[in-house]
Formats: structure tokens, C-alpha cells, sequence
């Protein structure tokens, strides 16, 4: 299969190349997905074209999108100098938002879930990007009714992008049980603790965990062979736990359920923005990262789906099990140094129980799913 040079992809793959080269290092921008619900029954409603519209002419405008269904609303940081900005700009964006949807009747949802509103009744928004995912997924991108927390952070250097890709993959499922808020989906207790990664990551095609890719070149070549074989039309659609992103010279990290809570989103915020630092900081220091199979990184992100900071993860170095939490406690100790230089060590606390385990000690109390989705609601909204 030969190339050809004056396809669009080529121009993509360049232009993208030449962003990472001239990069910042370490610029943040944060997005955040939310449920629209009805103020009184907490339901999903398709409202999202009333919230754009009334985010006309406010500051909060060009930082709104909409993000597949119109029961969902996304809010980004927009690109912030350094992390000392974001944990500020993420309790602003929260605020607008607030402030916007409350005269329309609407509250916010930051589960990974919907404990109870059925894919059936939601509608996709009518933008061409997601008429065209319709059109490509169909049941698929039907049954994503879900919410996550983005974190996009600038590497200099384009190889260099694709190392840290790479690097990060080892500690996604540490990420994913810190962040886990989706014990609940359409109206069942699902036993997990982020039904959210079962729904989205198991559904859509390249997805998940990605391979192991050591240069610019090898990734390219990779998604020249997608282009070429009619597998995707545009590069979002390798939609990996991390990726390097086509159109922002930034590692996208993408496993995080979002999170009712503001302190706890702007405490994960700051463990991914570290932990992608650090990764970069040992490749320029010739620290050696290891290269876990597909196949062992697979097994820890099962045991963060199903028992999230509760259970269990396997050591992949040395082959041993020990505390969720443990392993989260050793990966904070590694990113301190870094932490430190970025001015998130402040912002590094990981919480007695994250969102699953609250909800779930809850559910085991006695109260009902409109009970503790209330609470995740009531939780979501900045204290004004």
C-alpha cells in the first residue's frame, strides 16, 4: 500500500507533526461533560440547543459545545498558561454554566451515568461531525449516554508526544478507579463501579487501551493505514483512553467518569496533568518507562471497572496484588518532584471514597437511585 502524498491525511499528519514540534510544554485545557436534567424529576432532556442558545454573547460562549446527545452539555477550560490556572478556571466554567442553565429549569449531572434515563429517549444533536458518527456507529453511538472529564495537556516534540502516549497507558487504570462515578445505568445497579468505561470503551472501535508506540513515524503510519483503508474519515475517531491529539499539539487523556464533585475534579485534573509531566520528565532524563502488553494494562482496567478504589490492582512490574488505593498512594509518590515544579501538589488529594463507593455505600443503606443522584446533582453545583 503506497501513500499518497497529496491526500488530505498527509496535510493532517504534517500540520499536526509541526504543532508538536513548536509546542509549549505543560499548557493545560480541561473538558468537562454534563447531564442536563429537569430541575424537578432529575431526568435527561434534550435541551442542549436552549443552553447554546442562551450562552449567546456570554463569557461562556466560545468555552460551550455540544457533545453528541442534546441532553449533554461540554465545558472546556479553554488552553490555560500552566495547571496554576486550571483548578480557578474549572470552578469558573462550572459557575457559568450553573448560572446559564438555571432559568431554563435545568440542573447539572456529573456521574459517568445516568442512573435511570433510557439511550431510547435521548436524541442526537444535528451537527455534521455527529450525524456522521450516526451514520458510521448507529447502536453504538446510540447507547454512549455518558460523561467524562477530558485533560488535554501540550508536549513539545512530536516523538516525544507519542513516548508519553505510550508511557501513560500503564497507570490509565490508576486514573479510572480514582475517577469512577457510575455505579448506576438505566435504572440497574450494575454491580461496577464504572458502568461508564463498560458502555463507552467496549462499544466503540479503537477505543480503549491503545498500543505501544515509540515514534511519530510508527503512530503515523498507523493512521495513514486507517485513511487508507476507508477506516476513519477524520482522526477523532481513534477514540483511545489516550491519544495524541491531531488537532491540538496535546496527549488527550480520556478514561475519567466525570465528577459530581468540584475539589475532586480539580484533584484528578491535577494527578493526570502531573503524571503526563512526569512521564516526559523521565523520557528527557532516559528514566526507564515500561512497555506493558495490551493484554496486563487490560486486566487492571477491568478490576477499576468493576471494584474501582475498592479492589485490587496488580503490580505489572513484579507480578503482586495490593490496595487500589495503595497503588494510587506509590503513583502520587512518583509524580511528586514534578508536581511540585507545576504547582499541583496542593491540588494531590486523593479522597476517603471517590463518587462509585459514596453512592454505593448509599445503595447499601437503603436509599433509592433518585435519592443518591440527588445528592451527586445538589454536589455538582459550586456553592454561590
Amino acid at each position: 500500500m503506497r501513500a499518497d502524498h497529496h491526500a488530505p491525511y498527509e496535510r493532517l499528519l504534517a500540520d499536526a507533526r509541526e504543532r508538536f514540534e513548536e509546542a509549549d510544554d505543560f499548557t493545560v485545557s480541561v473538558e468537562e461533560e454534563f447531564a442536563l436534567l429537569d430541575r424537578e424529576t432529575l431526568d435527561l432532556v434534550n435541551r442542549f440547543e436552549d443552553v447554546q442558545t442562551a450562552a449567546q454573547g456570554t463569557p461562556l460562549a466560545p468555552n460551550l459545545v455540544g457533545e453528541l446527545i442534546a441532553s449533554e452539555v461540554e465545558v472546556k477550560t479553554g488552553k490555560q498558561a500552566s495547571f496554576a490556572d486550571v483548578p480557578a478556571a474549572l470552578a469558573e466554567r462550572r459557575a457559568e454554566l450553573t448560572a446559564l442553565v438555571e432559568p431554563l429549569g435545568l440542573v447539572l449531572g456529573a456521574t459517568g451515568t445516568h442512573p435511570w434515563s433510557s439511550w431510547r429517549d435521548q436524541r442526537i444533536i444535528d451537527t455534521p461531525h455527529y450525524r456522521r458518527n450516526d451514520a458510521i456507529l448507529r447502536y453504538v453511538v446510540w447507547r454512549n449516554n455518558t460523561f467524562g472529564v477530558h485533560t488535554h495537556v501540550a508536549i513539545r516534540g512530536a516523538d516525544r508526544a507519542v513516548r508519553v502516549t505510550t508511557a501513560l497507558r500503564n497507570w490509565l487504570p490508576e486514573l479510572l478507579a480514582v475517577s469512577a462515578s457510575s455505579p448506576f445505568h438505566e435504572g440497574v445497579d450494575t454491580g461496577l463501579h464504572s458502568a461508564r468505561t463498560q458502555v463507552f470503551t467496549r462499544f466503540f472501535p479503537r477505543c480503549g487501551v491503545p498500543d505501544v508506540f515509540r515514534s511519530w513515524d510508527e503512530h503515523a503510519a498507523y493512521v495513514r493505514f486507517l485513511y487508507e483503508t476507508g477506516s476513519v474519515d477524520e482522526p477523532t475517531q481513534l477514540w483511545w483512553s489516550v491519544r495524541p491529539h491531531m488537532q491540538f499539539p496535546t496527549v488527550e487523556i480520556r478514561i475519567c467518569d466525570a465528577q459530581p464533585d468540584l475539589a475532586e475534579a480539580q484533584s484528578l485534573v491535577a494527578l493526570m496533568v502531573s503524571l503526563t509531566a512526569r512521564c516526559a520528565r523521565a523520557i528527557d532524563e532516559g528514566e526507564p518507562l515500561a512497555e506493558h502488553p495490551h493484554r496486563l494494562i487490560e486486566e487492571n482496567t477491568w478490576r477499576a471497572i468493576r471494584h474501582g478504589l475498592a479492589g485490587d490492582m496488580i503490580d505489572l512490574e513484579r507480578g503482586d496484588v495490593l490496595p487500589a488505593r495503595a497503588r494510587v498512594e506509590r503513583l502520587v509518590e512518583w509524580v511528586l518532584p514534578v508536581a511540585d515544579e507545576i504547582g499541583a501538589t496542593p491540588w494531590l488529594r486523593l479522597p476517603e471514597q471517590n463518587a462509585a463507593e459514596r453512592q454505593i455505600a448509599q445503595r447499601a443503606a437503603g436509599a433509592t437511585l433518585e435519592e443518591i443522584y440527588a445528592g451527586q446533582v445538589g454536589a455538582t453545583a459550586p456553592v454561590r
